[in-house]
C-alpha cells in the first residue's frame, strides 16, 4: 500500500491510498466504514447517448465521483472490493454507484481515522516493501504450501510423494522436484517447516538445485505439520527476520494467553458486557477484536474509549484461528491489569 496524508485535524481529514494487492484491498475493507466519503475515477454513462433504445450501447466514460459509503464488500475470489453508495460530488448527485476497487486502483478516503486505522495504514504501507511470504510444511511424503496474507494463511497447494510422473525414478527426489516447481513460482521469502530431517534435506537439494531460491529461504522446526506447522511458525515469531509487520504473530500470541488466562481462571474477560465492564473499571490492559465487529457503532465507541484508557487495541482477522476462536467468545475479550 502507497498512502498519501492530507491534513488531519482533530483525527478528521482525507488520506489517499494506492492499494497494491489482494492484503490492501483486505485492508481497505476494514478502513472505509459506513458514512465515510470516498473519491475515485470511475465511469458513468454518457448524458449525450442518443440511442435511446438501446441504453446497453450507452457510451461510458471517466468521471470523478465523490460517494458517501453505505456498503463495502471484499471479493477474495475476484481481487476486488466493492464500494457502494449515494454520489454527493460529480453528476448524478443523489443516484446510487459501485465503485471496483482493484489494484494500482487510487482512492481518496475522509473520515475520523482512529488510532487502530492509522496503525493498519502505516502497517499496510510498511508490509509493501517485502515480497509474500510462502511457508512450505514438509513431512515425510507430504508437503503443503500456504501464502501468508495479513489477514491469515491461505492455502495454496498439497503435493503427496509419488504424486508426480516418477516412474523409474527416485521418489524422494521426485517430490523434491514438484516442490521446487511451485517454490520457484514464488518472488517473495520461502520458510521451510516442519518436524524432523526432512526439511533439512530439502534445504540441502535446493543448494544444489536452485540456488536462487535457496537464498530466499530459511527452516523452522515445528511440531505439526500442514496448518498447525504455519501456525507454530507464527507464534515463534520466526516471520519477524522476515518482515517488520508482527500483526499475525500478536494475534496468535495475544489468542494464546487469553485462553490460558481463562483456563486458570486469570485476569481476562470477554463477552461484550464483560469487557466494557472491564474498560470503565480501568481494569482492560489489551482489548482483543474480530475484524467483522470493528464497524458496530457500539464497538466502535467501546474502543475509542478503551484507547483513551490507554489500553492497548488488538484487532483479530476471522479469516485466520485466533479470530475464529475469539468469535466463539463473542467476539470481544480482554486481557486485564487486575481482576474486577
Amino acid at each position: 500500500m502507497k498512502a498519501d496524508y492530507k491534513e488531519l485535524k482533530k483525527s478528521f481529514g482525507e488520506i489517499k491510498l494506492f492499494p497494491e494487492n489482494t492484503d490492501d484491498l483486505w485492508h481497505l475493507e476494514h478502513l472505509i466504514t459506513p458514512q465515510s466519503l470516498v473519491y475515485a475515477t470511475t465511469f458513468r454513462s454518457s448524458e449525450n447517448a442518443t440511442d435511446k433504445k438501446r441504453p446497453e450501447k450507452m457510451e461510458k466514460i471517466p468521471v470523478r465521483l465523490g460517494i458517501r459509503v453505505e456498503k463495502v464488500e471484499f471479493h477474495h475470489n475476484s481481487n476486488r472490493l466493492r464500494v457502494a453508495g449515494i454520489i454527493e460530488y460529480g453528476p448524478d448527485i443523489g443516484f446510487y454507484h459501485t465503485l471496483n476497487v482493484e489494484s494500482g486502483y487510487e482512492i481518496s478516503v475522509i473520515k475520523k481515522w482512529s488510532n487502530t486505522d492509522l496503525e493498519r495504514v502505516e502497517r499496510a504501507v510498511r508490509s509493501s516493501s517485502v515480497g509474500v511470504i510462502h511457508i512450505i510444511t514438509l513431512e515425510e511424503g507430504e508437503c503443503e504450501i500456504y501464502r501468508i496474507r495479513q489477514f491469515g494463511p491461505e492455502f495454496v497447494k498439497s503435493i503427496l510423494s509419488g504424486s508426480g510422473k516418477s516412474d523409474g525414478t527416485d521418489k524422494r527426489q521426485a517430490f523434491f522436484d514438484e516442490i521446487l516447481e511451485i517454490a520457484s513460482l514464488t518472488t517473495g521469502p520461502l520458510v521451510i517447516s516442519g518436524p524432523g530431517f526432512i526439511k533439512d534435506d530439502f534445504m540441502n537439494y535446493l543448494k544444489t538445485k536452485d540456488k536462487d531460491t535457496a537464498k530466499r529461504c530459511i527452516t523452522a522446526d515445528t511440531r505439526r505439520s500442514g496448518r498447525g506447522s504455519v501456525q507454530e511458525v507464527i507464534g515463534q515469531g520466526i516471520l519477524d527476520k522476515i518482515t517488520e509487520d508482527l500483526q499475525l504473530k500478536h494475534e496468535v500470541l495475544a489468542m494464546d494467553e487469553l485462553i490460558k488466562r481463562i483456563s486458570s481462571n486469570g485476569n481476562a474477560t470477554y463477552g461484550l458486557k464483560e469487557t466494557e465492564s472491564s474498560i470503565d473499571f480501568g481494569a482492560a490492559e489489551t482489548i482483543l477484536v474480530c475484524d467483522n465487529l470493528i464497524r458496530d457503532a457500539v464497538i466502535t465507541q467501546l474502543l475509542e474509549k478503551a484507547e483513551n484508557m490507554r489500553a492497548e487495541i488488538i484487532v483479530l482477522s476471522t479469516e485466520f484461528e485466533p479470530g475464529k476462536q475469539l468469535s466463539a467468545l463473542g467476539g470481544i475479550a480482554a486481557l486485564l491489569r487486575f481482576r474486577i
